[in-house]
């Protein structure tokens, strides 16, 4: 797992309002990147919603509207499983390309939780499950929190 190393986060998340948006694609591993996101957002205090969107493809349009109409950061969270097609690439590049430009373009940050998978064991091992080795959706849900108080001290 690539998970060595990874940070211990924590942010009181008083006053922020965060937006879970999530795929439904790969439900047992969708659902346990959302309950780990609900987790860390709950106990940090912050104000948050889910929203789900068809798959990964959907996720950097809804993410831009939620962030333009108010919400101070945004979780983004989905699964994308290696195929026997080129589709998997695709997908992956407009997911990951699409929410940094989101981040970019709106200033605000977007948690990143977009699982790009060989097989479906990997997201089992990552999606924050019992018995899972990692959890993607906890570690995404506490990016968007701690860049979203970086960012308010860095403007003042």
């Amino acid at each position: 797992m690539s998970g060595a190393g990874s940070p211990e986060l924590t942010v009181d998340g008083t006053g922020l309002n965060v937006v879970i948006i999530a795929g439904h694609w790969h439900e047992v591993i969708s659902n346990g990147l959302i309950a780990g996101a609900e987790r860390v957002l709950e106990a940090s205090g912050a104000t948050w919603s889910l929203v789900r969107v068809p798959g990964s493809f959907e996720l950097p349009v809804a993410s831009k509207v939620a962030l333009e109409n108010g919400a101070d950061a945004v979780v983004a969270l989905g699964v994308i499983i290696r195929g026997g097609t080129p589709h998997f690439e695709y997908v992956s590049a407009a997911a990951t390309d699409g929410l940094t430009r989101v981040a970019l373009d709106t200033g605000k940050p977007v948690g990143f939780g977009v699982l790009t998978l060989d097989d479906e064991q990997q997201g089992i091992d990552r999606a924050g499950l019992p018995g899972s080795k990692e959890d993607k959706g906890e570690e995404a849900a506490s990016a968007a929190l701690v860049t979203a108080r970086v960012l308010a001290g860095l403007r003042g």
